[in-house]
């Protein structure tokens, strides 16, 4: 149909639609209102017409107060209440800063002593070590990987050489490696020695004077001053396989004036100039034929005299007759495992010079000139690397140049000893060897008994504190002797040492000496005692200033044999 009626029909329903709405509207029975500016229709991102919480595209994590969204309601919570007043403060305690540990990582330092997050490890990988105890660095933690799985390997760029840089600046530099540090100087005055080659060689002397009350060593003192010059050398190889050291010992001391010839009108006993030497020395030698064969060998040689007091000492001699010992081993040291047996010979010659007599003229000593020809073996079993037990065994003969001595009797002789003992370490705190055996000796003239004993031998070394060291060492010996029906002397010699540093640069040494001389045959017993006390100032590694004061006591069952004397001595040490 066209025409009016067409208009007509569309005004009806436009009317129809307006008529319902107002229905609607009526039937609501509220006001309309107008649309209000809100702070979301300003937002500057996507979906800023509608609200956080009716976003599309909204995050479906827990909000952990760092979110954009939450951030704007923050703001707008604190806009609406702008004007509300602020909360007091009084009776509250003040907050400064940030709270502790609140910028440690999981697994770092932690000042409230949290538990620290432990890095997961792969199977089969092994657990970080644990500290080793109070006071020890807590070891850095691994590295992890993106899973948070510790690392099973460094990457190369971590353990890629670096170029050095300064001492000074080592460990401060990033991506440096931390300077190593230094080993502790367990004596920082010792010597330091110089390398000659593939030889580390130490030297050392001592000068020193002083005053000595009794040094002839006599019934009757008789004091006089005295100087005192003592060299050391040393020197050790250093080389990978086989080994040679040489220790040479030496001194002489001399005495500014002499001693009488004759005491309360009597010959005296001792010699009136009584300067003497003293040198000790040997030279040890090993050549490594395998890991387990070893052959030894070693040159030794001794330069002295008999010692003051001793009965041997000739009256009225106008100065001490030096002997020399010189000698030497030769032998093989075998390896099975634990088992370890070493066998050897010794070969040894003794010469005395003739004594000069105060009256100028000379007495012969070739009786007391004699060699020995002797082995030695010695087996040991290692039980634990701190214990290792052995059993020594030695055989001896000595021939003298003379068949009799100057009193008719045969002096050759032979014997030996054998001894059971341990060498141990126990945690470096008590080291050194122990043990306990017999001797014995027997003479071709059957007017001289058999000489035999006890023999006893030690060397222990215990460190009380690190600044507190005892040692203790012992001695037996069978020692020739001239007089007349005597077969021998049995020396026994016990000392007990302890040194204690007040500073590392100021050491006091304390020694007590206890000796017993059985001279068999001959009924006459001597003891001795010796007490020395000395105090050594370290200035420099090679310069040391050394006081002593000793006192010396021989106490005889022969009358007029026993003697005292007083020490008393000042000197420096100069070693390299």
């Amino acid at each position: 149909m066209s025409g009016p009626a067409t208009g007509r029909r569309s005004c009806v329903f436009s009317l129809r639609a307006l008529l319902a709405c107002l229905v609607l509207t009526a039937w609501n029975g509220t006001k309309a209102e107008a649309q209000t500016l809100t702070p979301d229709m300003l937002r500057p991102v996507a979906g800023g017409f509608v609200s956080p919480q009716d976003l599309p595209l909204r995050k479906l994590a827990v909000d952990d107060g760092t979110s954009d969204s939450a951030g704007d309601a923050i703001i707008d919570d604190g806009r609406s209440n702008s004007n509300a007043p602020a909360a007091s403060r009084v009776g509250q305690v003040p907050e400064y800063g940030l709270p502790p540990a609140s910028g440690a990582a999981d697994s770092g330092f932690d000042s409230l002593n949290r538990t620290r997050k432990k890095p997961k490890l792969h199977p089969g990988q092994p657990k970080p070590k644990a500290p080793a105890g109070p006071g020890s660095p807590v070891p850095a933690p691994p590295p992890v990987d993106r899973a948070g799985y510790a690392r099973l390997s460094v990457p190369p760029s971590q353990s890629a050489n670096k170029p050095p840089i300064p001492p000074a600046m080592a460990g401060t530099v990033t991506g440096q490696p931390p300077r190593t540090r230094l080993k502790v100087d367990d004596d920082p005055f010792g010597a330091v020695g110089d390398y000659a080659g593939s030889f580390l060689i130490k030297s050392a002397v001592e000068l020193s004077g002083g005053y000595d009350t009794n040094p002839g060593r006599t019934n009757v003192p008789k004091g006089l001053p005295f100087w005192v010059v003592a060299p050391e050398f040393l020197a050790v190889s250093n080389w990978d396989r086989h080994a040679l050291v040489a220790d040479l010992r030496g001194s002489f001391t001399g005495y500014g004036n002499s001693l009488p010839p004759t005491i309360d009108g009597a010959v005296s006993s001792a010699p009136t100039d009584v300067s003497r030497p003293n040198f000790t020395g040997h030279i040890d030698g090993r050549v490594d034929v395998t890991e387990d064969t070893h052959i030894t060998s070693q040159a030794r040689l001794l330069v002295s005299t008999d010692n003051p007091g001793s009965p041997n000492v000739q009256a009225g001699l106008a100065r001490y007759p030096i002997y020399t010992t010189l000698g030497g081993t030769f032998g093989i040291d075998q390896n099975f495992n634990r088992l370890d047996i070493a066998a050897g010979g010794t070969v040894d010659r003794t010469v005395y010079q003739n004594s000069t007599l105060t009256d100028g003229s000379t007495s012969t000593n070739d009786d007391r000139n004699f060699n020995q020809f002797g082995g030695l073996s010695r087996v040991s079993y290692e039980l634990t690397p701190a214990v290792k037990p052995f059993v020594e065994v030695e055989g001896d003969s000595r021939v003298h140049d003379l068949a009799l001595d100057r009193n008719g009797f045969a002096r050759d002789s032979s014997g030996g000893y054998a001894k059971a003992g341990t060498t141990f370490e126990f945690s470096r705190l008590l080291t050194g060897e122990i043990s306990i055996g017999y001797a014995a000796r027997e003479y071709v003239d059957p007017r001289l008994d058999p000489l035999q004993g006890l023999l006893t031998a030690a060397s222990l070394t215990w460190t009380a504190t690190p600044l507190t060291t005892a040692k203790f060492y012992s001695t037996t010996s069978i020692d020739e002797t001239v007089l007349p029906g005597t077969s021998g002397v049995l020396t026994h010699t016990y000392t007990v040492e302890v040194d204690h540093d007040f500073r590392r640069w100021l050491t006091a040494i304390g020694k007590f000496t206890y000796g017993t001389l059985d001279y068999q045959g001959d009924g006459r017993t001597d003891t001795t005692y010796s007490l020395e006390g000395d105090l050594v100032y370290k200035m420099t590694r090679n310069l040391w200033i050394k006081g002593t004061l000793r006192r010396d006591i021989l106490d005889s069952n022969v009358a007029g044999a026993s003697s005292a004397s007083t020490v008393v001595m000042l000197g420096v040490r100069l070693q390299n």
